[in-house]
């Protein structure tokens, strides 16, 4: 490869109390490359990108060169000025200043000039979304786009800051399949300006797509950088975790009794008609394209968007659930799809996440905390879900994914649920942990719990779910029973509209 290097990344270690998040690490990005940076969660992506962010700095003996030249210490100016951007999986963007104002307003103070030139500003943002080749105005508010066209508004900003090199963290995670498509023509084109770009993504098919060469880390530690060309799924597994991870259909199994019945569930512009059963010790899994209604509905099961019209019964019985509050008292439980915006308190720590819904119950007669019991309590958790490192009063922001993942999940098992509703439970999830989370829902499962597992995943609904029900705009389109579904027919019936459905 004769490409010329662009970023030299050599020895680079970072130690925080009690842990080693990376030791010497390398990584070698060439100029106009579309690099992937993968692992396992927990593996030091999200450490070294902070790194190159100026955000951490590494211990003593990093060295890290930039276009030729030895960078003595990154800040976050100084990585900017060195053509360093990042977009984080949040975008760390303003919902409430215009697409313009969120472009630009990094160009401008970075000119150190005292006052705002508001028509450059503009100008600036607009030439950005130029070079993208996207129709997004510059003067609405941010928080009126979607998804999609926020992250191409990030991507803008990068490009008014003069990047050389923008590292993407789990950029596909919230976007739809044309949404991809679009998402990666644009990468193409970063990379024809000769724009270096590092994906770091867990969708393994994706980065097949776009990227040309692979650098793998492992529990902190530089495993190698291959090629895309010598590469292929199970060879990329198997060097991400250091073992064979696969995802084999875990196989019918015994049900219980009805636990909960929905009938005829209507929400005005959310979902029509919905009518399903869950029984003691099934996971059911509900799947189809994103926008197609599925955390609505169950967002409905938990107080959190209540319906027009229906009925939901649990064990038997007629039941109003108008509140989450409502929901637990009845034994529901629900792990949100982003575990870092709904899920966790992130400036808190472990303990404290976990014990947040059952806090009441930890109170003595005196109406003080009994705090032998909050440990007691949290300890169980943390130790029956393995969340690494088991040190409960360490902040959940500093968890990777898999592990922010368990602490959501416990927080919830915690209020002791009959029915545990899970919402993408493996999103931005590296594969070795996708497979510790299917074993512990597969066995909560066999203890009697009903799970609802919302998945755009289809390996992952295939494998696990006792039934599918499948969703197309606002309706369940199709049932299948989980051992014998297939692919192709899931997929069918989340495309396609059934005759019988309209």
């Amino acid at each position: 490869m004769d490409q010329e290097i662009f970023l030299q990344v050599n020895h680079v270690s970072k130690t925080f109390p009690s842990v080693k998040a990376l030791d010497h690490v390398q990584l070698t990005v060439r100029k106009g490359e579309v690099h992937a940076l993968i692992g396992e969660n927990g593996a030091g992506k999200s450490t070294l990108i902070k790194i190159l962010a100026g955000v951490y700095e590494p211990d003593p003996g990093a060295q890290i060169e930039i276009e030729g030249q030895l960078v003595e210490k990154l800040n976050p100016i100084t990585s900017v000025r060195h053509g360093i951007s990042i977009i984080f999986q949040d975008f760390s963007l303003f919902a409430n200043l215009t697409v313009a104002e969120n472009i630009a307003m990094g160009a401008s103070i970075e000119s150190g000039r005292a006052l705002v030139n508001w028509k450059k500003m503009r100008v600036i943002a607009k030439e950005a979304i130029d070079r993208l080749g996207v129709d997004i105005s510059v003067d609405v508010q941010l928080g009126t786009l979607s998804v999609a066209k926020q992250q191409l508004v990030a991507i803008a900003r990068s490009l008014a800051c003069k990047a050389k090199i923008i590292i993407m963290d789990e950029p596909t995670s919230s976007l739809s399949k044309g949404e991809v498509e679009l998402f990666f023509t644009i990468i193409r084109s970063l990379k024809s300006e000769g724009i270096s770009v590092v994906f770091v993504s867990h969708k393994l098919e994706e980065l097949f797509e776009v990227c040309e060469t692979f650098t793998i880390l492992r529990d902190g530690k530089y495993i190698g950088s291959y090629p895309a060309s010598e590469m292929d799924t199970n060879k990329l597994i198997s060097l991400m975790v250091g073992r064979s991870v696969t995802f084999n259909r875990l196989g019918a199994k015994k049900i219980g009794e009805t636990l909960l019945k929905v009938k005829n569930l209507t929400k005005a512009g959310n979902f029509k008609d919905i009518s399903f059963e869950l029984h003691r010790g099934e996971i059911l899994g509900i799947t189809g394209l994103v926008g197609a209604g599925r955390t609505e509905v169950v967002q409905s099961l938990f107080g959190l968007n209540k319906p027009d019209s229906g009925e939901i019964l649990l064990d038997g019985e007629p039941v109003q659930i108008e509140t989450p509050e409502q929901a637990v008292k009845l034994g529901i439980a629900f792990v949100p799809e982003s575990r870092q915006t709904e899920g966790l308190v992130l400036r808190q720590t472990m303990r404290d996440n976990i014990i947040l819904p059952i806090l009441d119950k930890l109170i003595n007669k005196l109406g003080l905390i009994d705090h032998r019991s909050l440990e007691a309590e949290s300890d169980k958790w943390i130790k029956e879900l393995n969340v690494i490192p088991a040190v409960p009063e360490m902040l959940a922001g500093q968890f990777s994914g898999g592990n922010q993942q368990r602490i959501v999940i416990g927080k919830w098992l915690a209020t002791s649920p009959k029915i545990l509703i899970i919402d993408e439970p493996t999103n931005g999830i590296d594969v070795g942990a996708k497979s510790e989370i299917h074993k512990l829902l597969r066995s909560l499962s066999d203890k009697g719990m009903g799970i609802i597992m919302i998945s755009s995943e289809m390996p992952e609904v295939l494998a696990i779910s006792d039934r599918i029900l499948v969703m197309r705009r606002g309706r369940i389109n199709g049932v299948f029973e989980g051992e014998t579904a297939d692919s192709e027919s899931v997929m069918n019936k989340a495309f396609l509209a059934d005759k019988n459905v309209g």
